[in-house]
């Protein structure tokens, strides 16, 4: 696991860095765990778009992600580390005793051959997955459940992890990557360990190619645009947007504006707000 760079060879190439790509062990995909899944590219159901600078990119297949780990008490020994194209994380295809097999999140340390479990009575060992209340405290974990039984909804990115801080009544305190502190039932399922492909954060892409690939399409700064186009356009040479804060084309407030919605129901379980 690591990252690979390359003489300047093209200017494109020049500054771009690319996963080593050393974790890997399987080259295609579980065909049964696979689908596709229409790409949305920022329009709505009529085609409009709704969500600019969305669009193009390679065709993926969408590997089916076991979030909720509820083959509870059965061992499943680790087959393959695969590539997911549609996350950074890196993904492990596991088979259960009875012969299922299925894809989970591929944590910092988990390697081919090695078993997992998930249930109440699981060692607190790397991969395998507890109700929060039997984890210790101090412990790292990734893929948290917000409701029980749902599957896990934060903490799923390359390299994030969460801490155990704290176990009170029917409620657990979870340090998050966000520095955000906030309770989860304890019911609720975690993964112990860290998300893998730690290195995903210091990649450079290198080259704007390499962002269409990702399906991403350009972004024009509203200040090179017409009065007619945006808010902060016009004006002769580089003026400044004329304004108390930046604006969305539409007249809202962004670039730092909280866009959360006052009084949610989950305000409540937050002890500290992200920073």
């Amino acid at each position: 696991m690591g990252t690979r760079s390359f003489r300047p060879y093209t200017p494109g190439i020049r500054q771009a860095t690319v996963s080593d790509f050393s974790e890997i062990t399987k080259d295609k995909p579980e065909k049964s765990l696979t689908k596709h899944v229409h790409r949305a590219k920022g329009r709505n159901n009529r085609g409009v778009i709704t969500s600019r600078r969305r669009g193009g990119g390679h065709k993926r297949l969408y590997r089916q992600i076991d979030f909720r780990r509820d083959k509870h008490n059965m061992v499943a020994e680790v087959i393959a580390i695969e590539y997911d194209p549609n996350r950074n994380a890196r993904i492990a295809l596991v088979q259960y005793e009875d012969g299922e097999k299925r894809y989970i999140l591929a944590p910092l340390g988990l390697k081919v051959s090695m078993k997992i479990v998930s249930g109440s009575d699981a060692p607190i060992e790397v991969g395998n997955a507890l109700p929060l209340s039997n984890i210790p405290l101090g412990e790292t974990v990734h893929n948290i459940e917000l409701r029980a039984g749902k599957g896990g909804q934060i903490v799923r990115a390359a390299g994030a992890a969460a801490k155990v801080m704290a176990k009170e009544g029917n409620y657990v305190t979870i340090g998050l990557p966000s520095k955000e502190v906030r309770m989860v039932r304890k019911e609720c399922y975690a993964t112990i360990g860290q998300v893998g492909n730690i290195e995903a954060r210091n990649l450079k892409l290198g080259k704007a190619g390499r962002s269409r690939h990702l399906g991403r399409r350009p972004k024009v700064r509203g200040s090179a645009m017409n009065p007619v186009d945006h808010p902060h356009g016009g004006g002769e040479g580089r003026a400044p947007i004329g304004r108390s804060g930046p604006v969305t084309p539409w007249g809202k407030p962004t670039l730092g504006m909280k866009t959360r919605k006052r009084n949610k129901a989950s305000d409540k379980l937050i002890v500290r707000r992200r920073r």
